[in-house]
């Protein structure tokens, strides 16, 4: 499978922009010329832009009475061979999780747009929260892998849909994008190119849609309609799609492959940024809209002296386990702030060496730097 860079769909400039109509934009850029999906706060204004852009692009959008049906229609037209895409907030993703796991299962590329809010259940419709992020990978029951990307800025609401659409192609999986009110309505400047790299999913006539000798572990993927006798089901199945309900080997083999493809690719997929840790001592892990705060901490602090870095997660799942392993060996302390009882707080200590404190918040606003200031001022 090779990339392609192909004009942009949207002038070359830079662009007042929110953060969902940025998300938007990616997903136009990379491809997506199919969108189902249900209004929820705070993600509405995505499937607002979509409905608006599609019909500008040749594209078809289409309103579904739920969150169920707008799943499962995405997933029908990547079988169909488009680029499909929906959005939602924390309710509507808790009603997608059966249909994310039939997704990782049967492979299909696609992705969803989650931008939490404070939970659980409706909480608070219109305010912000972190509280999605272990659903993100623990939402559907099995053993199954998705790829999940952390955006903090309006710029990369555009950059990580663009991403998750070539990852999910190449990978043949389901690629979460896990923003959240604050950068959903976010407004700052966008910078768009006159060209994007995009991926497609690669085919091949009559080569087994879910079976592969190749070494990535993803296999080529037909569309119906081309010729192919395609069976798509969420049952166990061989190389060709047949059910093998009862057969262990078949089974553990595929979900060996399903999952491998992504763990043993996971340098590939996985992307961080380090802020200050060459002399650090402490240091802080962060992602979303946190990581603003968190890193505006740390400029003051390294201005007073301290040594104080920051490592940011872009990618959640697969989760980044060699830079935080790495972290946790260099310095003595990680602090993880984040908007909710210390979900990733509690992935990063089962990598760190070192002492791990989670700094969390659950009130429907975002952290604000006074707030990290005094917990690290304490420690």
């Amino acid at each position: 499978m090779i990339s392609r860079w192909i004009k942009s769909p949207f002038p070359k400039g830079v662009y007042y922009f929110s953060g969902n109509e940025a998300a938007a934009e990616g997903a136009i850029a990379a491809g997506c010329r199919f969108y189902a999906g249900y209004p929820i706060t705070p993600s509405s204004e995505i499937m607002e832009r979509m409905a608006v852009r599609l019909k500008e692009v040749g594209g078809i959008f289409i309103q579904m009475e739920d969150e169920i049906a707008s799943i499962s229609a995405i997933i029908g037209a990547s079988w169909a061979g488009a680029k499909a895409m929906t959005a939602t907030s924390g309710p509507g993703f808790s009603l997608m999780q059966e249909s994310i796991g039939y997704a990782a299962f049967t492979e299909t590329p696609c992705v969803i747009i989650d931008v939490q809010r404070a939970g659980p259940c409706t909480g608070q419709a219109t305010r912000v929260g972190s509280g999605d992020i272990m659903q993100a990978k623990w939402g559907s029951h099995g053993d199954y892998q998705v790829i999940a990307l952390s955006p903090w800025s309006v710029q990369e609401m555009y950059d990580l849909t663009l991403r998750g659409f070539n990852l999910s192609e190449r990978y043949r999986v389901p690629t979460l994008v896990m923003s959240d009110e604050a950068i959903g309505h976010l407004r700052e400047n966008l910078s768009i190119h006159s060209k994007v790299e995009i991926w497609d999913r690669k085919k091949k006539r009559g080569r087994p849609p879910f079976g592969t000798e190749e070494e990535g572990g993803v296999p080529p993927m037909p569309a119906f309609g081309e010729g192919e006798r395609l069976l798509v089901t969420g049952s166990t199945h061989d190389a060709f799609g047949f059910r093998k309900t009862d057969d262990p080997e078949v089974h553990s083999r595929l979900v060996d492959r399903i999952n491998q493809k992504i763990l043993r690719n996971r340098t590939e997929i996985t992307e961080t940024e380090d802020y200050y840790l060459e002399d650090s001592e402490r240091a802080m892990i962060a992602y979303g809209f946190t990581a603003r705060t968190s890193l505006y901490v740390v400029h003051q602090l390294r201005k007073e002296g301290r040594k104080i870095g920051m490592l940011r997660l872009k990618t959640l799942w697969p989760f980044p386990e060699e830079a935080v392993t790495t972290l946790g060996k260099r310095v003595k302390k990680v602090i993880v702030p984040e908007m909710n009882l210390g979900q990733v707080a509690g992935e990063v200590k089962k990598f760190c060496a070192c002492e791990v404190i989670s700094l969390h918040q659950t009130n429907g606003e975002v952290i604000g730097p006074e707030t990290i200031m005094e917990m690290l001022k304490k420690i």
